[in-house]
């Protein structure tokens, strides 16, 4: 089977993890500190930091932020659950939008219709790797938090994807851009960050004021520097696999993602447009020795009985992720295409 997804490890890597061991100091230390330098610098942040999980990301940028019960906070409904969860655990209410057919993430106005006087924030993810394109968010007057899980690396309007919300999290888990195994991060301005800061360690404080452990440690840093120095070249190899599937489906599924034309792709994920309930062919594809799966597991509203967002419920049914990671060999990309044509009958 040729799976959907697996991580780019290398030798490189098992020695820098190695070396931490042999050191003898595996919490948070100076490969965290190190990691948080580096990736602000990508993302021209002032300052980043290091956390447990991209789900541990997004609930502390909320709190940074200052969200808590009452509150709401606009978030897609086309999605993975991690956003819902981070909202509800600091005690605000997801205010659900339907997805944009062309990002698979948000429009601006359909943001806009869901704001009301007690909305605190957005939730824009950049998702399977396009940046969202947010100058159109900016009148909207609320602190925008970018989710850059899928897309580090990715350029939006000329800027590193990241940049331009008031906080932006990361996610570095195993099938993301490049990984540290389990582990996340939140970049923005110094003062937030350090309140992100304070809420990921609760040892050895004065007060009794809500903290949590949602610390990264070095074994994980060291991967994930590894991993960083080759960002570049995973996103380039993920392009050319693009555009290699981008030659061999043209005109066969009805819809193909867009070009990296301006760097405003990285491909994350290939998503096409079925064009028909996408079930079916998952499972001609799985018998043909490939790994297919719905792009989002379940949109929220259904897991909430809730009905009135028909983007979302039609992306659902008729777009499909095929696997596109950097190692994925030029002959595996010809037989996942192949097999496609065949389940679809083109």
């Amino acid at each position: 089977m040729i799976p959907h997804s697996r991580p780019t490890l290398t030798e490189q890597d098992a020695q820098r993890v190695a070396a931490v061991v042999r050191a003898g100091h595996v919490a948070q230390g100076a490969q965290v500190a190190a990691f948080e330098r580096e990736v602000a610098a990508r993302l021209h942040a002032e300052a980043a930091a290091a956390v447990s999980s991209g789900s541990a990301a997004l609930e502390l940028a909320l709190r940074a932020l200052g969200v808590g019960a009452g509150d709401e906070v606009v978030i897609p409904t086309y999605v993975c659950d991690a956003l819902y969860h981070a909202v509800t655990r600091v005690g605000a209410v997801p205010a659900l939008a339907d997805a944009c057919p062309e990002t698979l993430s948000v429009e601006s106005q359909e943001v806009k219709r869901r704001l009301s006087r007690r909305t605190r924030c957005v939730i824009v993810p950049h998702a399977f790797g396009l940046a969202a394109g947010l100058a159109s968010f900016d009148g909207l007057g609320i602190p925008i938090v970018e989710d850059c899980a899928q897309a580090i690396g990715a350029t939006d309007d000329g800027r590193p994807a990241g940049s331009r919300g008031r906080l932006a999290v990361l996610s570095f888990y195993a099938t993301k851009m490049f990984t540290t195994g389990e582990g996340g991060m939140v970049t923005g301005p110094v003062e937030l960050i350090d309140r992100v800061r304070d809420l990921r360690d609760y040892d050895e404080r004065e007060d009794l004021a809500p903290r949590f452990n949602y610390k990264m440690t070095d074994l994980h840093a060291a991967l994930g520097r590894s991993q960083l120095e080759r960002l570049d070249s995973f996103i380039a190899r993920r392009r050319e696999i693009a555009a290699r599937f981008r030659s061999r489906l043209a005109g066969r599924p009805r819809g193909l993602p867009p070009d990296a034309r301006g760097g405003r792709h990285v491909y994350l994920r290939f998503i096409v447009d079925a064009a028909r309930p996408v079930g079916p062919v998952i499972d001609a594809l799985a018998a043909r020795g490939v790994t297919a799966r719905r792009p989002v597991f379940r949109p929220i509203h259904r897991a909430l009985g809730r009905a009135g967002y028909e983007t979302a419920d039609r992306l659902w049914a008729e777009r499909l992720s095929l696997p596109c990671y950097p190692g994925l060999t030029d002959a595996e990309v010809d037989a996942v295409a192949a097999a496609l044509c065949e389940a679809l009958g083109a």
